[in-house]
């Protein structure tokens, strides 16, 4: 193994390192964790706003319509709000 490839290994791993670091050091949601059951409801009402989770040719564009629409839905009162 020559030397560009032991350094491109070597920070290969101290950025592998770093991230997963950063990935514990995410808050507690003081809420807890969501229940099966309120995420599935969240699911229905994502998929009822005209998202659909097997369209990747059309990924970002679906998921934002789809939030804003569930959102506004909330708002009007039109559907109940996700558990805090």
């Amino acid at each position: 193994m020559d030397t560009l490839s032991r350094v491109a290994l070597g920070v290969l791993t101290v950025a592998c390192c770093v991230v997963s670091a950063s990935a514990l050091g995410q808050p507690n949601n003081p809420t807890g964790p969501l229940t099966r059951a309120e995420v599935r409801a969240d699911l229905a009402a994502w998929r009822a706003a005209g998202y659909d989770p097997l369209d990747w040719l059309h990924y970002p564009e679906n998921a934002q319509r789809a939030a804003a629409i569930v959102a506004q839905r909330r708002a009007s009162g039109a559907m109940p709000q996700p558990a805090q």
